[in-house]
């Protein structure tokens, strides 16, 4: 594919950075600053600008992102409310028997299988709501920053559409990447499983100890795999995004483009979603604490002997304030994550196929002469 400023793929068969560092061309004596027409430099970017153009596109584009996200975690949380309302419509006397039964009894067979049945539909509906809402932001914020490192504004109605379009491919990507690093997974936990099994049976025979070795290295060696798995395919929702292509063509170009910078991304990665698990809880924090006053009060209330009704009354209140801080910490841990994520596919394309004079030209940055001296490559800067 020809690399052009819609984010296809391919190198420039030029000198990396317009062959010539940033510090003006040779006789000039001065260093020129590269462009910024939005929220990054158009330079390989280090961990400052990663985070600096994340928090800057967040306050920037603030209405397009938690907004957006707002909608659809707000829309999930009341669909799944909504059906659990209804399952407890449907099957509230079956758990009203079952709660109240004694030690000594048995549930009837029919209680059981409508709790099962009604457990099993919230949880399917949980699993598929969750995943298209997760893929929609997957895709919409990469496509918010598509125009924000140009500096250009865009409408939450042109976000939505972007990624109710990526949407299937984007799915696609985060399901490949999230099986193939389960294999390692499994591994590392019939390893672990191994271990323990060994050391309850047969710990002190020649048996035990084979087991115990085999476990403890499918566990070493397993459980590196999948984390450089997840990093070497990190890209790949995003790159679905810029490059509009394919999830298993999104998987090998996230690979192509980490390679030989595993680390550093890796790092990155590491900090900021360390950085958003740690926001996610303190954000949790007052809301759980609002929670605790109206289950207190409810609690003075509650007779020496309370039906099942009189208890979800109680602690209505507290499951509200908990879902709801669960909304705004689940909006933190997904926008933050994803936008420095993004950056850092711009940032490796930089570095390894000289995209800043595209996306000088696709802003309208007159050429310097410094970063970017001329002949400028015949790139299609206007599909951006």
């Amino acid at each position: 594919m020809a690399q052009d400023a819609g984010w296809g793929g391919g190198a420039y068969t030029g000198a990396p950075h317009g062959g010539v560092p940033y510090g003006g061309p040779p006789g000039w004596g001065g260093w020129v600053p590269p462009p910024k027409p939005g929220v990054i430099p158009l330079a390989p970017l280090g961990l400052g600008d990663l985070l600096g153009g994340a928090f800057t596109t967040m306050g920037r584009y603030g209405k397009q992102l938690f907004g957006l996200a707002a909608a659809l975690y707000g829309g999930a949380l009341a669909l799944m409310g909504l059906a659990v309302a209804t399952a407890y419509g449907a099957v509230g006397d079956s758990l009203e028997r079952v709660v109240s039964l004694g030690h000594d009894e048995e549930p009837a067979t029919g209680d059981l299988s409508a709790l099962l049945i009604a457990g099993v539909v919230l949880g399917l509906l949980a699993f598929v709501t969750m995943l298209a809402v997760s893929g929609l932001m997957y895709a919409a914020v990469p496509a918010v920053v598509q125009e924000a490192v140009l500096g250009r504004a865009v409408t939450i109605a042109t976000v939505w559409r972007r990624a109710w379009a990526a949407l299937v491919p984007v799915m696609g990507a985060l399901f490949l990447t999230a099986l193939i690093a389960l294999v390692p997974m499994v591994l590392l936990m019939a390893g672990f499983v191994g271990v323990i099994a060994a050391s309850f049976s047969t710990a002190n025979g020649a048996g035990g100890a084979v087991v115990l070795t085999i476990g403890i290295l499918g566990a070493v060696a397993t459980g590196p795999l999948a984390m450089w798995l997840w990093v070497k395919f990190s890209l790949a929702p995003a790159i679905v995004v810029f490059e509009r292509c394919g999830p298993v063509t999104a998987l090998r170009r996230s690979s192509r483009l980490v390679s030989g910078d595993w680390w550093r991304v890796f790092g990155v990665l590491l900090l900021v979603y360390v950085m958003a698990a740690v926001a996610g809880y303190f954000v949790q924090l007052p809301f759980m604490f609002l929670g605790l006053f109206p289950s207190m009060l409810g609690s003075a209330s509650l007779d020496n002997d309370p039906t099942l009704t009189a208890i979800l009354a109680m602690t209505a209140g507290y499951f509200v304030a908990m879902m709801l801080g669960q909304l705004v910490s689940q909006i933190v841990s997904t926008t933050f994550p994803q936008l420095v994520t993004a950056l850092l596919y711009v940032d490796r394309r930089i570095r390894t196929e000289d995209l800043g004079p595209v996306l000088a030209e696709a802003a309208g940055v007159p050429r310097q002469g410094g970063p970017y001296p001329p002949p400028y490559p015949p790139y299609g800067a206007g599909q951006w």
